[in-house]
C-alpha cells in the first residue's frame, strides 16, 4: 500500500527536532509534513521553509491560528497567516478558542469566531492561505475551542468560497458524533484537512494528552476515511498523536509505528 497521501505531524514526535523530523521523513519516504508555528519559530521561519523545501517534503498543514478570545487574536492570526505563506502551507489550521473569561455566554463566543474568520477570510485568500475550522471534542468548549461539531464548524465555513474557509476532520474530535458521516458527505469540496489518531482510555489529567497512535484505540478510522473519501476529499491524510507516552519514545521508533497503523488500519 502507498504512503502517497500519508503526512506525519510534528507534534506527534513533540522532542524530535525539526531537522531530524525532516530526515526522518526523508528516510521513510514520506511526503508530507504538518508543522507547528512555535517549532518553527524556535528553528526560524525562512530556515524552516528552505529545510522542508530542499528535502522535497510537503508542507500539509500548519497549526494554528485561531485563539480569538485572546486579545491579540487579530495581530496573532495574520502573523499565522504570514507564515503559512512563506512555509507553502495551503491550510491554516484554526482552533478557535474557547469562552472569554468570567463569560459563560457560549452563543456569543461562537458569533465572535464567525466574526473574526470574516475579517480574516480577504488576507487569508490574499495570501494564497485556506483558513480551515477544526472542531474540537466538547470536553474542550470551555477552555480550547466552542466550535464542538463539524457541523457547527460547517456553519460559519459554509458562508464563504470553499477555496477560502475550509474544515478539519479530526478523527480524536469527531468520531463519537452520530451525525459526523452526514455533515462529512455535507462537506463535500470543504474539507481542508483530515487527520487521524486513535482514543484511549482512561484519558490522562488534564485530557489532552488522550490520544494514541492509529490503530491502538477504538476509532473507526477506515470508515472516516472512506467517507472523506467519497465525500471527494482528496489530500493528505496527516497522522496527529498528542500522548506523553508516545512523545516519551525516539522519534523514528513513532513514525515508523504511525506509518504502520496508518497502513494498516487506515487506508
Amino acid at each position: 500500500m502507498s504512503l502517497a497521501r500519508f503526512s506525519f505531524n510534528q507534534a506527534t514526535t513533540q522532542r524530535w527536532p525539526l531537522p531530524e523530523v525532516v530526515a526522518g521523513c526523508v528516510a521513510a519516504g514520506v511526503p508530507g509534513i504538518g508543522l507547528w508555528r512555535e517549532p518553527v519559530a524556535g528553528y526560524g521561519l525562512a530556515r524552516s521553509a528552505k529545510l522542508v523545501r530542499d528535502a522535497g517534503l510537503t508542507v500539509t498543514s500548519l497549526c494554528r491560528g485561531g485563539f480569538f478570545s485572546a486579545d491579540d487574536w487579530r495581530a496573532e492570526n495574520l502573523l499565522a497567516i504570514e507564515e503559512a505563506a512563506v512555509l507553502g502551507a495551503p491550510e491554516l489550521v484554526l482552533v478557535s478558542g474557547g469562552l472569554p473569561a468570567g463569560s459563560r455566554d457560549v452563543d456569543g463566543a461562537r458569533q465572535r469566531v464567525a466574526d473574526a474568520i470574516g475579517e480574516l477570510a480577504p488576507h487569508a485568500e490574499a495570501a494564497g492561505v485556506r483558513l480551515a475550522i477544526e472542531p474540537l471534542h466538547p470536553m474542550f468548549a470551555a477552555d480550547r475551542c466552542v466550535i464542538a461539531t463539524l457541523g457547527q464548524a460547517l456553519d460559519i465555513a459554509e458562508r464563504f468560497d470553499p477555496s477560502v474557509v475550509g474544515v478539519v476532520v479530526d478523527a480524536y474530535h469527531v468520531w463519537w458524533d452520530d451525525t459526523v458521516y452526514a455533515q462529512i458527505a455535507r462537506a463535500a469540496t470543504r474539507i481542508a484537512a483530515f487527520q487521524v489518531c486513535d482514543w484511549v482510555t482512561p484519558l490522562p489529567e488534564g485530557v489532552l494528552l488522550g490520544r494514541a497512535l492509529p490503530g491502538d484505540g477504538c476509532i473507526e478510522l477506515r470508515r472516516l476515511r472512506e467517507a472523506v473519501d467519497a465525500a471527494g476529499y482528496v489530500g493528505p491524510i496527516e497522522v496527529e498523536v498528542f500522548s506523553a507516552e508516545v512523545w516519551a519514545r525516539p522519534g523514528a521508533e513513532v513514525l515508523d509505528a504511525a506509518i504502520a497503523g496508518y497502513l494498516r488500519h487506515v487506508v
